[in-house]
């Protein structure tokens, strides 16, 4: 027997909370496509702060399931939903005709709504105890979920067990019909091709390949191995025509993988340059911070401009970045290992050359927009790309830019 007995407001509410949910998850992928497919992606409006941060939780791994984002997979949630409230008046078109297999959809609602609020709390794990961040209109959905599985529920025929076996057995009944099993079995296998196209090519979460890429280069940072790195202070073709203007700090995170993978890529182009800038957010030089951020970062570049006056900037550079010193000896030891003169060091950091520098690399950075580290831009170009690439796409990025692989070039 169809489910006739429930409420009619009870329909309302649920009519009104999936279409609330419909609205979220559309906005929950233009979230996920400004984040990973939009070269300078704007924080959205529930990026608030450290932990509550959609745009940086759109831009993990975990943001997608087989290669379709969460988003989508929301969105087609509420769609079917829809049509599970419309399924007996839509069975008595011809073009709908097999929604007539659905003879109690409030039990497929409510069931929906709970397993997809039982994914949703597994997902919320991951988000506190992994990524440790939060996007609260994920959240918001999860409510919504659950809100529509007790809505839908029929409490009267054992609840919660009797939606579960009232879906399963309709569905059995369904498939006992040839002309539905056939098309179920095309369906799936339709199903099943797109989603291992979408898993293995991440047409949708481009991201998903970027992040794997950069594990292996995050795995040489937590050594504190950079096997690419170089001496002197030319890093690429000194006469290249196409200059790589990196704005980097020392005490960012993902500026220490970012590091390696430039020295990576940029051995591999025949006229690719290098520019180094310095961008520390750290309020002992930089005007522009209104709270403290990356201690010891001017520290840093100050040191690294003082290896630079003794021919070493790169080799000092990536030092600092592995190793991440915290005091002057720290740094002392490791300038020691690039066979640099203490002495001489210790003197050109106290210069006041070396303020003007980055000083005038900041000025550069905040004219240009840039507002977070690593961030690059090629030549004259005053749209920086903010973040850190994967090896792939700063490849990518420089061919597009003009940049000629050498032929041995992988």
């Amino acid at each position: 027997m169809e489910n006739k007995d429930i409420a009619l407001w009870r329909k309302i509410a649920i009519g009104i909370i999936a279409f609330i949910g419909f609205i979220t998850t559309i906005k929950l992928a233009l979230i996920y496509y400004n984040a990973n497919f939009s070269a300078n992606p704007h924080a959205s409006f529930c990026s608030i702060n450290e932990f509550i941060d959609c745009d940086s939780v759109a831009k993990t791994i975990d943001s997608q399931f087989l290669g379709i984002p969460l988003a989508y997979w929301g969105m087609f949630l509420y769609l079917f939903i829809g049509l599970m409230m419309g399924a007996k008046k839509l069975a008595q078109h011809k073009l709908f005709k097999f929604m007539e297999v659905f003879k109690n959809p409030y039990a497929y609602i409510s069931a929906l709504g709970i397993i997809s609020f039982t994914i949703s709390m597994i997902l919320l794990c991951i988000s506190l105890f992994e990524i440790k961040k939060l996007c609260i209109l994920c959240a918001f959905t999860y409510v919504l979920n659950l809100t529509i599985g007790l809505l839908a529920m029929d409490y009267t025929k054992g609840g919660l067990v009797n939606i579960f076996k009232t879906s399963f057995f309709d569905f059995a009944d369904a498939l006992k019909i040839k002309k539905y099993l056939i098309t179920f079995i095309a369906v799936a296998f339709c199903a099943c091709g797109f989603l291992t196209y979408t898993a293995v090519t991440n047409v949708f979460s481009p991201h998903v390949k970027n992040i794997r890429a950069m594990k292996k280069f995050i795995k040489l940072k937590e050594k504190a191995i950079n096997p690419y790195a170089i001496q002197g202070n030319i890093l690429g073709n000194p006469n290249g025509d196409i200059k790589l203007h990196i704005y980097s700090d020392f005490r960012c995170p993902i500026c220490s993988v970012y590091n390696i993978i430039i020295h990576k890529v940029v051995q591999d182009f025949e006229n690719v340059l290098v520019v180094h800038h310095n961008y520390p957010l750290d309020m002992a030089c930089n005007k522009y911070l209104q709270q403290p951020f990356h201690y010891g970062s001017c520290a840093l570049a100050k040191y690294g401009y003082a290896a630079e006056k003794q021919g070493n900037y790169w080799g000092l550079a990536t030092e600092m970045y592995l190793h991440q010193p915290m005091t002057d000896v720290d740094v002392w030891m490791l300038a020691l290992k690039q066979g640099l003169n203490i002495d001489k060091l210790k003197e050109d950091v106290l210069k006041d050359d070396s303020k003007v520098e980055i000083l005038k690399d900041i000025d550069e950075a905040v004219a240009l927009g840039i507002k977070g580290t690593p961030a690059v831009r090629v030549n004259d170009s005053k749209e920086p790309y903010m973040g850190a690439m994967s090896d792939i796409q700063l490849k990518e990025y420089l061919i597009k830019a003009g940049g000629k692989l050498k032929q041995n070039a992988k």
